[in-house]
């Protein structure tokens, strides 16, 4: 594996090398339960570490709290945190899984890397709203599904950064039929299919 190599995220060696350890921790864990598809594991760098990490660069300088819905195996919210404790340590990182063996290895993963995160099991639905500056999910739920939770838990002027793969323009025109919301797009340096939907301004329509 590579260096991490996000344009216009400085990721140090430390930050670089834990990284490194929390994917081979996926890999360990996976042989366990379903964390990764195990098709994936021997891209794991790019598809998902990488795929993760190129989300922080569109995070405000000003961010002091990030929610990450249904963690996972911490795809992004384990590696926003790790790279976040480098260049916003001051910010909060919040992961939210249902799943209890997932959470559980989310806790493993929070003490190996010695990361400061909070790690919530139970669904987003059913917890209070949580006012997050940044809220993210990947490969959750449809974007309508989305906007519904994020209305919920985002600040009034929180952004949601939502990465999707080739069917995001329908997501997009479908979920507009029932919500309003402010939208830019930028290309995913992962996929060349796939795109990362910042939203801002979220109401019904």
């Amino acid at each position: 594996m590579s260096r991490i190599d996000i344009p216009g995220l400085d990721v140090s060696r430390e930050t670089d090398e834990r990284l490194r350890a929390l994917a081979s921790l996926i890999v360990r864990w996976t042989r366990k339960i379903n964390l990764i598809a195990p098709d994936t594991i021997s891209t794991i760098w790019d598809r998902h570490i990488r795929d993760s990490a190129q989300l922080v660069r569109f995070a405000p300088a000003t961010t002091t709290s990030w929610v990450d819905l249904g963690s996972g195996a911490g795809l992004p919210g384990l590696v926003v945190a790790t790279i976040l404790s480098g260049i916003n340590p001051d910010a909060t990182v919040t992961l939210i899984e249902s799943d209890r063996r997932k959470a559980a290895f989310l806790e493993v993963a929070k003490q190996e890397l010695s990361l400061t995160v909070e790690i919530r099991s139970d669904r987003a639905e059913s917890l209070p709203p949580l006012r997050a500056d940044v809220l993210s999910a990947r490969a959750l739920a449809p974007l309508g599904g989305l906007l519904a939770l994020a209305s919920r838990h985002l600040s009034p002027s929180g952004l949601a950064i939502f990465p999707k793969g080739r069917t995001w323009e329908q997501e997009v025109a479908e979920a507009r039929q029932r919500w309003q919301f402010g939208l830019a797009i930028h290309d995913s340096l992962t996929d060349h299919q796939a795109r990362i939907l910042l939203i801002k301004g979220i109401s019904l329509a």
